[in-house]
């Protein structure tokens, strides 16, 4: 396939969200489609919930009644994912599929992109991107899941941590 997948909203019947997922996945891997249809996801997230002086984490949809799949757009992946049951049709006008693009992507956290870091704690880092760009900083801190990095930067004479994206530092050759 040429065509890169991307990623599609589709709408379901409210409370059928796990259940189109896993009809689409079972039909997905029925029909032998896993290039067109690469992953079906329903974004969750746990929320800490207090009720009666308990205590308990609960998983809550983020967008109740939607369903995120990436996919190759095709007449028959369109039409596999149009007619599975519970499924209303994608989100776009006139229920013409319109794919997220890469920034929404980015802002609903569906794909965790790795950041190869060179650099370790203790190490010097030179800061390449950002209002600090130019200043030179020693790791304090590596966070990879939050893609954060703590640094300390020498700034009027004051050691000062400064939290940073992972790619906005660089080892200091």
């Amino acid at each position: 396939m040429a065509e890169e997948a991307k990623w599609y909203v589709v709408h379901t019947y409210s409370g059928y969200e796990n259940k189109v997922a896993s009809n689409l996945e079972k039909t997905v891997e029925n029909r032998n489609l896993q290039d067109l249809i690469t992953e079906v996801r329903v974004p969750t997230e746990t929320v800490t919930e207090i009720k009666d002086n308990k205590t308990r984490e609960v998983e809550r949809k983020i967008f109740p009644g939607y369903v995120l799949v990436k996919m190759v757009l095709t007449d028959e992946s369109w039409y596999v994912v149009r007619n599975i049951r519970g499924c209303t049709g994608f989100v776009g006008p006139s229920s013409d599929p319109i794919p997220l693009t890469d920034a929404e992507v980015a802002a609903l956290g569906v794909e965790t992109k790795q950041v190869e870091v060179s650099y370790g704690v203790g190490d010097s880092v030179q800061i390449i991107d950002g209002p600090l760009e130019g200043f030179v900083g020693i790791v304090e801190e590596i966070d990879t899941e939050k893609n954060r990095v703590r640094v300390t930067v020498s700034m009027f004479g004051r050691e000062t941590p400064v939290e940073l994206e992972l790619d906005q530092a660089e080892m200091v050759d």
